[in-house]
């Protein structure tokens, strides 16, 4: 062998040992310092509750301390932002809904962030379904006797969401196609008021992700007449979903994911990955997320990317096609 075949061979071997070795050396440079999860809503949301669990089993898991922080403000796109202007090094995650990554990009001011191109999909966690509630007075106990009276009133039935452009104020406009009817929408900056203002009486009825309506529709508070997703929800096995009830299309799940910022080595993406879903797949964790309502998911990250570019098309087209603007 001459000495040009004897180099050839020689940087091939050390070629192979570096990509053996990168992988390791990548996953111990998580150990190095606290992992960051940030997350765009306050404290005692579902959003918060999901990541501080996550939180709470990942060290064991990846070897590093992982923290929540929440960065809140503009439906998470505050939050957004900075992660995705953070390192891409795998300290810093954006665990979100589906509002900040598919649905605040077409509504409003331009965001100083790309949600397709900005971030690298680590995994989907959680869907939550929405859930189409009406106050005990009205005399609607299916969506099929809530159509009949909304054509009744002539649009005078109201209905509230979490805000223009919401998923809730979205599966109110594929509800709204579906079933050929009007609607007053009454927009509130989060769940909790519009919660109580379902409740007081003040407003007919609303769409929100089962998890904060779930103590008020066991106490008889609140009445759940559809389900906006594609299967019905383990606590209320009761409630058909809108096909069931023949309103096709009225499917609007929300999300929770994690992101990491664009260009964050493959290795260390696969390393999270692995880490998140083994955390959603413990027992515990699952008991506490379907006791909320939500459905424990584990994804790949090219199935974060496929549900989100998927998202990113399907609300893109809505809002523009019903011109929906803050």
């Amino acid at each position: 062998m001459n000495r040009g075949s004897k180099l050839i061979v020689a940087l091939g071997a050390c070629a192979l040992i570096l990509c053996v070795l990168m992988p390791e050396a990548q996953s111990q440079a998580l150990q190095s310092k606290p992992i960051r999860i940030v997350v765009g809503f306050p404290p005692g949301g579902p959003a918060d509750y999901t990541a501080r669990l996550l939180a709470d089993k990942l060290p064991a898991l990846v070897g590093a301390n992982v923290i929540v922080e929440n960065r809140v403000g503009a439906n998470a796109t505050i939050g957004a932002d900075y992660v995705a202007k953070s390192p891409p090094d795998g300290h810093t995650l954006f665990l979100t809904t589906c509002g900040a990554m598919a649905i605040s990009p077409h509504i409003g001011a331009r965001l100083p962030y790309d949600p397709l191109r900005d971030f690298a999909p680590i995994a989907q966690v959680v869907t939550a379904y929405s859930t189409i509630a009406v106050h005990p007075s009205l005399p609607a106990r299916n969506a099929k006797e809530f159509v009949a009276l909304a054509r009744a009133s002539k649009g005078q039935i109201t209905m509230a969401s979490t805000g223009i452009g919401s998923i809730p104020h979205l599966a109110q406009e594929l509800f709204k196609a579906a079933a050929k009817i009007d609607l007053v929408h009454v927009p509130y900056k989060g769940a909790g008021p519009s919660v109580t203002d379902a409740i007081g009486g003040q407003i007919s009825s609303l769409v929100l992700d089962v998890t904060p309506l779930l103590p008020h529709l066991k106490a008889g508070k609140l009445r759940a007449i559809g389900i906006a997703g594609d299967k019905r929800v383990p606590l209320l096995p009761e409630v058909a979903t809108m096909e069931e009830q023949g309103f096709k299309n009225v499917e609007a799940p929300n999300w929770y994911a994690i992101f990491a910022p664009a260009k964050t080595p493959r290795a260390i993406v696969d390393r999270l990955n692995d880490a998140v879903r083994k955390a959603i797949s413990m027992a515990d964790v699952r008991e506490r997320l379907i006791s909320t309502g939500a459905d424990p998911v584990s994804s790949t990250p090219e199935q974060l990317a496929e549900l989100l570019n998927r998202d990113y098309a399907k609300w893109g087209k809505l809002i523009r096609d019903n011109n929906i603007k803050e």
